[in-house]
């Protein structure tokens, strides 16, 4: 069943994960790639912050910052998922982004996931946030 946004907006606030898709820039005109990764969030209205923590990465050349300061559309997936199928539900949610590398932006972004989530509370990312200026939501439930 199709939810309205009010119900999409109360249902993420419920998740501690979203995933996160952003395209990866094509090449010799082939269409970019479609790249998705795990996301902690925070969201306040219209507007979705992430940001890079502590935890081990690869690179600190994260791709998803390379893709959005190429191409800032993105897509946010929040779901949750049960045994009991008619407990299941998604939220889409899909807007702009940017990468807000210091400044009060950066700051602000920060704040929001250190009163989300308690293992920030010692130690607050310091790398740069993604900003989502979210443009759509949409949300299904199985009931």
């Amino acid at each position: 069943m199709k939810l309205d946004v009010g119900t999409c907006r109360r249902l993420v606030q419920t998740e501690p994960i979203a995933r996160l898709a952003t395209v990866r820039p094509g090449v010799d005109g082939r269409p970019g790639e479609v790249d998705l990764v795990p996301i902690v969030f925070a969201v306040d209205g219209d507007r979705l912050v992430s940001a890079v923590d502590h935890k081990p990465k690869t690179s600190p050349r994260l791709q998803r910052l390379a893709n959005i300061r190429a191409e800032p559309r993105v897509t946010v997936l929040v779901d949750h998922y049960e045994a009991d199928w008619d407990r299941l539900w998604w939220v889409r949610l899909r807007g702009e982004a940017r990468v807000v590398d210091d400044g009060p932006g950066q700051r602000a972004a920060i704040e929001q996931l250190v009163d989300r989530y308690p293992q920030y509370e010692s130690r607050p990312p310091t790398g740069p946030a993604i900003e989502v200026t979210i443009t759509s939501w949409l949300g299904w439930s199985a009931t």
